[in-house]
């Protein structure tokens, strides 16, 4: 894995809020070379707590997303750590004032950089992981005329209700930590960044892997030695930059624009994109029943569900070989 990235500077950038960001920037890499036709591109965004490292884990030779085919531009989200974040931004809008950021301003900024910096006009592909993949579909409602095919996986285009309030019981897990101050803490607050570990990973795996001990084919011997190692993950993360993403999270909703005024069958409608959705049947907050109830609004979209003790962690590349086959294969299909 290379750590090496390119900065595009986005410059004021106007949010979604009416609040503007100055100085405001997106980390990006790519891999491969953009054909003659400029029409072999393949959008990845980043997930919750990924970044471009982590996304070198859906493509390379051989795979259905192969840099010696496709031009791929993996784009980091706002606020994870190294696009414009709580965590990196000066004053007036760094920590806990870093502006509030949704999935409209994040794909926005990612159609400047692809317009701006590489003159493309066509996209192969979006696809992505968990909120990745509500990129994804946020993509397609967007920029209908720019996207051929979405691919989002353990996603949704809307974050249902029950998502939202496990996400409120991960934030409040956080929060409660004395020293978070609000935003404003002097040192981490990595009580609060352990509790929202043990509380997120009861959440990420589902019920039958823990019963099948699962955790032992990544190394831990008990289900206490995972959450450990998930504690301390997340002390590697800034607690302003999880709860910035969280918020746009929450806030995710396809029909969250003015082309649609909150209307989500439309903006599901409003899709050209050709389509393949895909959900486990164990993960726990994207829910395949609300996959099912999008795919019948996007024109000939198809929803396909792994069956998976894994949960919402099928997906995260180096956990199961049999969702790298799963998902190759749609892929392949769609391009």
């Amino acid at each position: 894995m290379s750590n090496n990235y390119e900065l595009y500077d986005l410059g004021a950038f106007r949010l979604q809020s009416g609040v503007t960001l100055p100085g405001a920037k997106l980390a990006y890499v790519t891999a491969g070379q953009l054909n003659a036709q400029r029409n072999n591109v393949v959008v990845l965004p980043t997930f919750y707590t990924g970044t471009h490292l982590r996304n070198e884990g859906f493509y390379g030779p051989g795979r259905a997303l192969d840099p010696a085919r496709h031009f791929i531009v993996s784009i980091n989200m706002f606020g994870n750590g190294f696009s414009s974040s709580p965590s990196n931004t000066p004053a007036p809008f760094n920590a806990a004032d870093f502006p509030d950021i949704t999935l409209y301003d994040n794909v926005a900024a990612q159609h400047q950089l692809l317009t701006k910096v590489f003159g493309i006009s066509q996209i192969a592909l979006v696809t992505g992981w968990s909120m990745a993949g509500c990129q994804s579909f946020q993509w397609g409602a967007q920029y209908p005329e720019m996207v051929k095919a979405i691919l989002p996986f353990c996603a949704s285009a809307k974050t249902a209700e029950h998502n939202w309030v496990f996400l409120e019981g991960v934030k409040a897990a956080l929060q409660a930590d004395a020293t978070y101050q609000g935003g404003r803490y002097q040192t981490p607050p990595e009580s609060g960044l352990k509790a929202f570990a043990r509380v997120y990973a009861g959440w990420a795996f589902s019920q039958a892997f823990y019963r099948e001990k699962l955790y032992r084919l990544k190394g831990f011997d008990t289900a206490e030695a995972l959450l450990q190692a998930w504690e301390r993950d997340h002390l590697d993360w800034d607690a302003n930059d999880l709860l910035c993403k969280l918020r746009s999270w929450q806030q995710a909703d396809i029909s969250r624009q003015s082309s649609f005024n909150g209307d989500f069958e439309k903006a599901l409608e409003a899709i050209k994109a050709r389509t393949i959705v895909i959900a486990c049947d164990n993960d726990l907050y994207f829910r395949p029943a609300d996959n099912e109830r999008e795919v019948r609004y996007i024109a000939g979209a198809e929803l396909r569900v792994v069956q998976s003790p894994w949960g919402h962690c099928v997906a995260s590349p180096g956990n199961d070989p049999d969702f790298q086959e799963f998902l190759d294969r749609a892929i392949a299909d769609l391009l």
